[in-house]
């Protein structure tokens, strides 16, 4: 299917911007949307921003005015700017892709990758 890399996390103090990128490989003709979600410690997994093959954007609340998503369609890769950053930010970021596939019996099924995360730490 799809195998995603991310990079570009690390430590950066309040306020200032870090930008996360995402390479996807494989199957990467049958991807739909991709995104990045978010885990901090003692919380569950979040949505932070998504984007379309088409360039379609979503983006949580927390996030609407100080973060960007764009992708790069030839390159299969899609970024995350990330301005105006705060402690609550502090999270492993993982990249996400879905999309579709063919069965072994060449019926189509949906299909959610995830990346190994990397890590942001926003310090105040």
């Amino acid at each position: 299917q799809v195998q995603l890399v991310e990079s570009g996390g690390g430590l950066v103090q309040a306020g200032g911007p870090l930008r996360l990128s995402c390479v996807a490989s494989g199957n990467t003709g049958t991807i739909r949307t991709m995104g990045w979600y978010r885990q901090a410690p003692g919380k569950q997994r979040e949505l932070v921003a998504t984007i379309s093959r088409g360039g379609i954007t979503n983006y949580a609340d927390s996030v609407k005015d100080r973060f960007a998503i764009s992708g790069d369609n030839a390159k299969n890769t899609v970024y995350l700017q990330m301005n105006s950053l705060k402690p609550e930010d502090t999270a492993v970021y993982y990249c996400n892709a879905e999309g579709w596939y063919y069965t072994a019996n060449s019926r189509r099924a949906d299909f959610r990758s995830w990346g190994q995360g990397t890590q942001v730490t926003v310090s105040s």
